[in-house]
């Protein structure tokens, strides 16, 4: 009877060891870009969808001191990214949030104020843009206005030329100061097939580029007697 009820505890124990070893020997998925699944609006978290701005060379901003409004004071951020407090000496800003910014304003007086209390509004600052470029009606610069998507974009733009390439439409995304990663958009395939749940939500400072079709780029060189053939074929 021992023998027998042992051997019953291996049988129940061995597929719960098997499924653990499976676990441990399986790799760890590797790291996600800030493409792919990502952009799909249902995994975006709040943050990724609606970063902070962060701040810039050149932007204005206000300081209030509630109890001490002899300090306050309009700034304006330097070109190295530094500003220059009045008797809070100089700090770099540049990169920051405005609550970062806030944190560090408020760390500098604490060594002549005993817990200040201050606030901190833009005035002036760069506004949330995308760039469309390439083989678009109206290329350019445009403000981010809201949650829009390459779609919406490329309407925005004024839509594609007849030269355009619609199943190879590139996002450039800044990912740091020296990188910046591509990832090509079959635009074409999600209108014919009125699926746009790989379309992407744009983030501030994306550019989108559309190239030239192959057509476009011989057509010149085409007889018209042959015009037609090539249409129905390409």
């Amino acid at each position: 009877m021992r023998s027998f009820l042992s051997y019953s505890v291996i049988l129940l124990l061995f597929p719960c060891c098997l499924a653990q070893q499976r676990k441990e020997t399986t790799p760890a998925a590797e790291p996600r870009s800030a493409f792919g699944t990502q952009l799909q609006a249902d995994e975006l978290t709040f943050g990724q969808r609606y970063p902070r701005y962060r701040l810039r060379p050149g932007d204005v901003f206000d300081v209030s001191f509630e109890y001490t409004p002899e300090f306050n004071q309009t700034i304006t951020i330097q070109p190295d990214g530094f500003i220059s407090l009045r008797q809070g000496g100089e700090i770099n800003v540049q990169g920051r949030t405005v609550p970062e910014l806030t944190e560090a304003i408020r760390n500098a007086y604490s060594k002549i104020l005993s817990r200040p209390t201050i606030s901190v509004v833009l005035k002036d600052f760069e506004k949330p843009y995308f760039i469309a470029n390439g083989q678009l009606h109206n290329p350019g610069k445009y403000d981010l206005r809201g949650d829009t998507t390459v779609v919406q974009a490329v309407a925005i733009a004024g839509g594609f030329l007849p030269s355009a390439k619609h199943s190879q439409v590139v996002l450039f995304r800044r990912v740091s100061d020296n990188w910046v990663e591509a990832h090509v958009l079959n635009i074409k395939k999600m209108e014919n097939s009125r699926d746009l749940r790989e379309d992407v939500h744009l983030r501030p400072g994306d550019m989108i580029f559309v190239p030239k079709n192959a057509f476009s780029k011989f057509a010149q060189f085409i007889p018209n007697s042959n015009m037609s053939l090539l249409t129905r074929t390409y």
